[in-house]
């Protein structure tokens, strides 16, 4: 495998320099395509809640600016990405590709379409990082081209399509009066009470999934994989949880759907 250390004097330690440095070039590519999937996804709420008198709350937590968290989430993200081996990655990748294709066919499309876009979010950062390692094994300099995907990955995260959501909601909001206008301004209180109840039961149904799927991953790889790929797999669980409780108020807005 070469790499910006070929170019150098073999030095002990210095190897294993370079790879890390590869992978954690992949992880932040992974994590900011996360990251500009969570944007698209804000945006699409956001609109959703304009002239809708009911989730005008909604709106306000979705536009709320948290200057901190967006890139503490692409931090710890690129850490659990660079930390999970390629093996593990795409043993998650093909176990949410096949459990999203049997939601797709059972429930169709809508809301929980929307649902399965933020539960993707873990899995979409290790295909982009593992697809990255198998694409760029034993090409010649392989610390530019990931230092190269990683600049453009991040200037993509940081002008994506959150960072004009005002200009979204001013020419969008004029096509969508009219669905303003054909909503009642309160709904009955059974149906709040409904809304609340299925936000609930919704939230631990979807850290129930995460843990059985990882379960899952973890009785297999005990009997045909390594100790690191078990290892590596309490890291997915890690990341897979992280993603969704930075992604918190968006999926109530999907529940509230």
């Amino acid at each position: 495998m070469f790499s910006l250390g070929s170019w150098l004097p073999a030095l002990p330690g210095l190897a294993w320099g370079w790879a890390l440095l590869d992978a954690l070039l992949q992880g932040l590519v992974g994590a900011c395509a996360v990251s500009v999937l969570c944007s698209l996804l804000k945006v699409y709420l956001y609109v959703q809640c304009v002239n809708n008198p009911e989730r005008q709350a909604e709106k306000e937590a979705i536009a709320a600016q948290r200057p901190l968290l967006e890139p503490l989430h692409v931090l710890v993200l690129t850490g659990v990405l660079a930390l999970v081996g390629s093996r593990v990655a795409a043993l998650v990748v093909l176990e949410f590709s096949l459990r999203a294709v049997s939601t797709v066919f059972s429930l169709g499309k809508g809301a929980h379409s929307i649902q399965l876009y933020l539960l993707c979010q873990y899995s979409l950062g290790c295909g982009v990082s593992c697809g990255l390692s198998f694409l760029l094994e034993g090409a010649p300099h392989r610390s530019w081209n990931l230092a190269l995907a990683a600049g453009l990955a991040g200037l993509l995260a940081l002008r994506g399509p959150w960072a004009t959501h005002e200009a979204t909601e001013c020419l969008v909001s004029p096509l969508w009066g009219w669905r303003g206008r054909s909503v009642p301004a309160v709904a009955p209180q059974c149906r709040v009470l409904a809304e609340e109840s299925r936000q609930s039961t919704g939230r631990g149904q979807v850290f129930r999934t995460v843990v059985v799927r990882m379960g899952g991953l973890f009785i297999l790889l005990l009997t045909v994989g390594r100790w690191t790929d078990i290892l590596h797999v309490f890291v997915s669980l890690l990341g897979e949880l992280w993603c969704l409780l930075c992604s918190g108020v968006l999926l109530e807005s999907c529940w509230r759907q």
